[in-house]
């Protein structure tokens, strides 16, 4: 079959939050919006619009359509909805909503996918297909925006919200520049009415969104893309390495993806705020579950939300028995898993995760100590990232049978400055965490002596720009 590459590709000059783009970008707009349009509030929507336009354009103009498209289409479906008691008419709208977005999804991030798949089971049988892979490129955020937009003709369906006549309101809620591109997942109840309420400007909220971000930097420029350099030089050898190496290298990846998305989360969060606006949490020290129920309320909090709300309810959830719950939770994970990716890798990761539920919840009784819990937990968390972070199955299936077996000896450090700035970072990371989940009012930049917080936002400062990672940096999660 002739290949064409698949290029989840994104523009060269992409606004990242860590970008100096961003650092023009981002006072222009908090200026205009303070100084020049405070206390109109249609004038400030329009402009956080147009903001939020130029900073998606600024990714690809060209997919700016289909947030265009995806809005206009839920607008229009939402106003329907709220006109009309007619059951097969509502179902003919929300199909609708659903077709759109979820079409838009499937032929842009998991045509080729498709395409694969059903070239390999012929192959299986004998008659390959041949079939040529169409050069796409995915578009950043689909992921996330789509799923924000579901939930709004899903609620006023469902008639747990009534449709908006704001047309600016409800464009911006789709577009809002924090967010957009990776989330958190907002749903419309929340942040909706936000777009109608008179925002004021505080100081404490500047304050706090300000803190938010600066700790969101340290996790993703001085944590996550460190550790990112050690995984990759990992990787580049990936059969070289002994178990050793890869155990280290796959723990420090679990700590990359935190802290590149937690990080992100956080920076999307606190600049919401900069605008008067309030974003849920999306991250909450996963790392400290004792248990796969605990870690799910805590990791990506937004999308397990969105996936327990509009996935694992709808299919009935735990109502039907133990077994159909079981079923239910199966699936749910394995649809989150396909939701991260195009690649079986994300699937195994969804249904390992599954499983670990199933276990936990119906088959698991016995009291464990709290320690113990958590080296379980974290240790079949690790197991489950080896499938997200590796290239295909083949390569996780023989990294998991290298460490499980104890091949080679000795561990790879690298570039040993860069090994001895990552381990830095994460026990700065986890010392952080720590205090935050067991004595939160210990939180140094957030400390009640004006002098011991200013010291540590400096001295914060000074450590992201000395130890930070400022080129050829990218968040993982805007390739899904």
């Amino acid at each position: 079959m002739k290949k064409l590459i698949l290029l989840f590709t994104f523009n060269t000059n992409n606004m990242l939050f860590n970008s100096l783009e961003f650092a023009f970008f981002l006072p222009i707009v908090f200026f205009v919006y303070w100084l020049l349009l405070n206390k109109n509030t249609k004038l400030q929507n329009i402009w956080l619009l147009i903001s939020s336009y130029f900073f998606y354009g600024w990714w690809d103009w060209r997919f700016l359509f289909l947030v265009f498209f995806s809005s206009i289409v839920d607008y229009t479906i939402g106003l329907q909805l709220g006109k009309t008691d007619n059951d097969h008419k509502r179902k003919m709208l929300l199909f609708a909503s659903l077709l759109t977005n979820i079409g838009f999804l499937c032929y842009f991030k998991y045509f080729n996918f498709f395409l694969d798949s059903i070239d390999g089971a012929f192959s299986f049988f004998g008659t390959p297909i041949n079939a040529d892979r169409l050069n796409i490129i995915l578009p950043v955020g689909i992921s996330f925006y789509t799923f924000q937009t579901l939930s709004y003709t899903i609620d006023i369906y469902k008639k747990q919200l009534e449709p908006t006549k704001d047309i600016i309101g409800f464009f911006t809620f789709v577009s809002f520049f924090p967010q957009l591109v990776a989330g958190p997942i907002e749903r419309a109840s929340n942040l909706l009415p936000q777009f109608s309420k008179e925002r004021i400007f505080n100081y404490d909220n500047i304050s706090q969104g300000g803190k938010l971000m600066l700790w969101g930097f340290f996790m993703k420029v001085a944590v996550a893309d460190r550790l990112a350099i050690y995984v990759d030089d990992v990787y580049t050898e990936l059969y070289h390495h002994s178990w050793l190496t890869l155990t280290v290298s796959h723990i420090f990846f679990a700590f990359q993806i935190y802290c590149d998305f937690a990080g992100y989360s956080l920076i999307a969060i606190g600049c919401a705020k900069l605008f008067d606006f309030t974003l849920m949490e999306n991250f909450r020290r996963p790392y400290f579950a004792t248990s796969f129920k605990s870690f799910w309320s805590r990791w990506h909090i937004s999308l397990s939300t969105w996936f327990r709300d509009y996935v694992y309810i709808p299919m009935g959830g735990n109502r039907h028995g133990k077994f159909k719950s079981g079923l239910n939770l199966f699936i749910t994970f394995v649809v989150s898993g396909f939701w991260h990716g195009a690649n079986w890798t994300f699937i195994i990761w969804g249904a390992l995760h599954g499983m670990y539920q199933i276990f936990e919840k119906f088959i698991f009784h016995f009291k464990l100590p709290k320690a113990l819990n958590w080296v379980i937990v974290f240790s079949l968390t690790i197991l489950a990232w080896i499938f997200f972070r590796a290239p295909n199955v083949t390569e996780a299936f023989t990294i998991v049978e290298r460490i499980l077996t104890l091949h080679g000896s000795g561990l790879y450090f690298g570039d040993k400055g860069i090994f001895l700035f990552s381990i830095m970072g994460l026990i700065l990371l986890i010392t952080h965490d720590f205090i935050s989940e067991f004595k939160p009012n210990f939180q140094l930049i957030h400390h009640p002596k004006p002098i011991v917080r200013l010291a540590s936002i400096v001295l914060l400062m000074v450590y992201i720009t000395s130890f930070g990672v400022f080129d050829n940096s990218q968040f993982i999660y805007f390739q899904f």
